[in-house]
């Protein structure tokens, strides 16, 4: 008898797990039912900024092809919002009223952007507890957004944004985290005028320390982008058309400043939505609390996989019943719960969880070069009162006139984090010494000499070797590539389709690229 899974959620980590049922349900051992809110066939959300800039097209943004999994068998029910889970009779309840029973239940409901509580769109926020009764109604709070106000996490956000671009107006970002960073410097080079406001002294300051931040913002500046630091948003002013609709004029900051503009894109962080197992009594913190496993904390026939799951073991839990951590809020860790999952589904054995290494961000952006990755909040003096083992330690390098900086730390010389702004080279390194977790070499200084002109070896080893990482998101290394282009695949788009490598955050694309060039020159 078929065992009968419901997922709810259908975006790139609930595709995914669609992607690996396929066996199961076609050898009927699996009846697998798909409940989505949105209507649209599954799309890449992290490159919905590279849409709405202009630099894709709507077809770029697809992932998977639904027709291929209904012929298998699997049923959808899109543009359907389940309201309700009965987990006593196993079985979740639709808006319009239709019960769907299950042996699983899978939640895969993502999260939903921040709207931050300001003056003039108080209503707007959403009470994390609500739950939905439409499709609609999924992120809507009290009332909707004022118009000119978009938080950019879907479709018809993309195409707000992409008018604004086109027709070159002011565009305001609220919010100078990687994603608010990549959109307004996107949108600037395609011509549109730009302001970031951010409360902190300096951009993307959860991954790069002050110092980098700083670099950054200055780089931006040049770039066109107008940089607003310790902006404290608090309310927005409004303007009314003929017909009395109010449309956004300006972001109103504590210090009376007006940030005037024509968008007002939020850009403030997600929460997981969580509301749907709360209601349920499902287990939740930060997100909907699993194992190793994706399994729930509370109910064995619940998993949770993607932004709505906070992965943790109950004895996790501190002495103030908080749990530590949270949802990864990145495709890859997402994609590979749901791989464990669908092989745990399939045949019943558990695939044993790998520990996520911390991160490495890359910030997508033309001629502004920023990586980095893990802890980087270490002081560099603290090592000189404090010497010994397991001490961080911390080395830095400036040059804020011509737009480089460099922060390494290390713990008995391997390196646990670093920032690299305007160091090309220097970032790819740290990068390649950063996931093989390698010691760095006595002299730090050598690692800054990759990006003079009188380039050398580089000192791990070639980035392109053979087990060196190029898609993080999908865990796709150069020597996977390389046998994909050997096998007939030698071109961007033929690696994308027989390794998966580029569909998710796609900052690999270019790397790939250069991969594959260097190949086929002739020895």
């Amino acid at each position: 008898m078929s065992e009968r899974v419901v997922l709810v959620g259908y975006g790139p980590v609930g595709a995914r797990l669609v992607d690996g049922l396929l066996p199961a349900v076609r050898d009927g051992r699996i009846d697998l039912t798909v409940v989505g809110a949105e209507t649209h066939d599954v799309y890449n959300r992290v490159l919905l900024a590279e849409y709405a800039v202009g630099r894709m097209d709507r077809a770029g943004l697809d992932m998977d092809d639904r027709r291929v999994a209904e012929a298998a068998g699997v049923r959808f029910a899109l543009g359907t919002a389940v309201v309700g889970v009965d987990r006593h009779r196993r079985a979740v309840r639709l808006h319009d009223g239709i019960h769907l029973p299950y042996d699983r239940l899978v939640l895969a409901t993502g999260a939903r952007a921040n709207v931050p509580t300001l003056a003039g769109m108080e209503r707007a926020r959403r009470d994390r507890t609500a739950r939905p009764t439409t499709p609609d109604e999924l992120d809507l709070g009290g009332a909707p957004l004022p118009h000119g106000v978009v938080a950019l996490r879907d479709l018809a956000d993309a195409e707000r944004v992409r008018a604004a671009v086109t027709s070159g107006q002011r565009i305001v970002v609220l919010g100078a985290g990687v994603l608010g960073m990549e959109l307004a410097l996107a949108a600037a080079e395609a011509g549109a005028e730009v302001v970031v406001a951010y409360h902190s002294a300096a951009p993307m300051n959860r991954t790069l320390d002050e110092n980098g931040g700083r670099v950054l913002a200055a780089a931006a500046s040049a770039a066109g982008v107008e940089m607003a630091p310790h902006a404290r948003a608090e309310s927005i002013d409004l303007r009314y058309d003929d017909h009395g609709r109010a449309w956004f004029g300006g972001l109103v900051c504590a210090d009376g400043k007006v940030l005037t503009g024509d968008l007002l894109v939020l850009s403030c962080g997600v929460g997981a939505r969580t509301e749907l197992a709360a209601a349920a009594g499902v287990a939740t913190s930060t997100g909907i609390l699993v194992d190793g496993a994706s399994r729930s904390w509370t109910d064995p026939a619940i998993f949770a996989i993607g932004d709505c799951a906070h992965v943790a073991e109950p004895s996790d839990v501190e002495a103030a019943g908080r749990v530590t951590g949270g949802p990864s809020g990145l495709v890859g860790p997402g994609w590979r719960q749901a791989d464990r999952l669908a092989a745990l589904l399939s045949t019943g054995a558990a695939v044993p969880a790998v520990a996520e290494r911390p991160g490495v961000v890359m910030l997508k952006a033309e001629g502004i070069d920023v990586v980095a990755g893990g802890d980087v909040d270490v002081d560099p003096f603290a090592a000189i009162h404090a010497p010994g083992c397991h001490v961080p330690q911390a080395t830095v390098w400036a040059d804020p006139a011509r737009g480089s900086y460099v922060k390494i730390v290390t713990v008995d010389g391997v390196l646990t984090g670093f920032v690299a702004v305007g160091m090309p080279r220097t970032g790819a390194e740290l990068t390649l010494l950063f996931e093989r977790g390698s010691e760095l070499p006595a002299d730090r200084s050598s690692l800054l000499r990759l990006d003079a002109p009188d380039l050398g070896a580089p000192i791990a080893g070639d980035p392109f070797a053979a087990d060196a990482t190029v898609c993080w998101c999908n865990g796709v290394t150069a020597g996977a590539i390389r046998d994909a282009a050997a096998a007939g695949a030698p071109t961007l788009a033929c690696v994308k389709a027989a390794t998966r490598a580029a569909t998710g955050c796609g900052t690999c694309a270019g790397r790939i690229t250069e991969l594959l060039a260097r190949d086929a020159v002739p020895a």
